[in-house]
């Protein structure tokens, strides 16, 4: 029998014959209803849970166990940002307590001790396999720092940077953490479980509630990792900053794919499909890929490794008094390679200088960064910094639109002023 409740199973087996002959054939039936699940997914009005039920709800954002303080969060949808201003001074990895929050519904409370994983489908070589908690603790463990960020992160800045409207949560630049995650390989428990050499998809399921969009019902969060991908560095996590995964972060069991858009990385893991056939979901066909112009009309390819960014520690209008020494901090990071400089610029890009990098980059992670400033003059002014990293990427001026707002990369610019 599938794990998959039937109307999900039915779902994406439909969605991927349609999608095959939708291909064939531009006025075919997927075509249709891609577009319809597009215009359902990327409304502006938050996705609303089918059943919420969290396992504690605080503060302003009820589904979300962890408090919320406003001096570290800004509270958007479902979903809470980090204020970048509060990273300064908390080290290389993010606290759990002010880890940026992505849920598509509420935080779930899922009892470790009767939590199994549920390893299944027609790319095995055998039957469906569990793994319990303890059985998964007692495999050979790894730990790896990595950042998770959201597709979205920077969303806000096709509108006030480039004059362009997008849909989706208004992310700002703290939709982003770095942890130290520990756990077992994917691929460890995929070998165990009997992986065959004709699979194809890997398919992790979330035991948040089902997702409804515009009377949609997209059913649990899903999406496939092709089995290159999650037989190499993905981990399955149990483990944060030496501590067991906090609610909100996907305890008892989350995965971890660095590198890749934050969807990927999916929290409260109850099952995996194993499949001899590429698997579509609402996650990788309306939503999380490209759309708009330069795209084809179903879309890019689904969004995987993230892009390059940088952010300042500090809050918007900062003030810096005049003729005075002060240290600009911040942070870098890429998906393509590990961040080899950054260049700051406190007038508005007429004049850049190299920042002093506080961290060896590292693949996956990010980097910290200072440069120092004596302002001359009072006023308004523009703080920008760019990255470049391993692979020579640079950030752009501006960013390629997409009617999501996805993968938002170009210079952020960030208004203080002197006094």
């Amino acid at each position: 029998m599938s794990p998959l409740p039937s109307s999900e199973a039915a779902y994406d087996r439909m969605r991927l014959g349609q999608w095959s002959r939708g291909r064939a054939r531009s006025a075919g039936i997927a075509r249709r209803d891609l577009m319809r699940l597009v215009a359902a997914a990327s409304v502006a009005a938050p996705l609303v849970p089918a059943s919420a039920s969290p396992a504690r709800a605080t503060g302003s954002l009820p589904g979300v166990v962890k408090p919320l303080p406003p001096e570290l969060f800004t509270v958007r949808g479902t979903n809470a940002e980090t204020n970048f201003a509060s990273l300064r001074d908390t080290g290389l990895l993010t606290p759990a307590d002010r880890f940026f929050v992505r849920n598509h519904t509420a935080t779930p409370s899922v009892d470790r001790a009767s939590w199994k994983l549920t390893v299944w489908g027609d790319g095995l070589t055998g039957g469906p396999v569990d793994f319990s908690y303890a059985a998964l603790r007692a495999l050979p463990s790894t730990s790896r720092t990595a950042f998770v960020e959201c597709a979205g992160n920077g969303r806000s800045f096709f509108a006030s940077q480039q004059g362009q409207e997008v849909s989706g949560t208004a992310w700002t630049l703290g939709a982003v953490g770095a942890a130290r995650w520990r756990g077992v390989r994917l691929s460890d428990v995929l070998r165990r479980a009997g992986i065959g050499r004709h699979a194809v998809d890997v398919l992790p399921r979330g035991l948040d509630d089902e997702v409804i969009s515009d009377g949609t019902n997209l059913g649990r969060v899903r999406r496939p990792l092709p089995v290159a991908k999650a037989m190499d560095d993905v981990l399955l996590a149990y483990e944060m900053n030496g501590e067991p995964l906090p609610p909100d972060h996907g305890a008892p069991v989350r995965l971890i794919v660095p590198s890749w858009v934050g969807v990927a990385h999916i929290k409260w893991v109850g099952d995996i499909e194993v499949s001899d056939e590429p698997l579509l979901t609402p996650w990788n066909t309306g939503l999380y890929r490209l759309f708009g112009p330069g795209h084809p009309p179903e879309g890019s390819a689904p969004l995987s490794r993230q892009t390059l960014k940088s952010a300042f520690e500090l809050e918007p209008g900062a003030a810096f008094a005049t003729r005075r020494g002060h240290r600009l901090t911040g942070r870098s990071w890429s998906g393509g390679a590990p961040v080899r400089s950054v260049a700051v610029s406190t007038d508005g890009g007429a004049h850049w200088r190299p920042a002093r990098l506080r961290d060896e980059p590292r693949a996956g992670s990010w980097v910290r960064w200072s440069v120092d400033w004596v302002p001359e003059e009072p006023g308004p002014a523009v703080l920008l910094a760019r990255a470049t990293d391993g692979s020579g990427r640079r950030q752009p001026d501006t960013t390629a639109y997409n009617t999501q707002g996805y993968l938002f990369d170009a210079v952020v610019r960030h208004p203080v002023t002197v006094t």
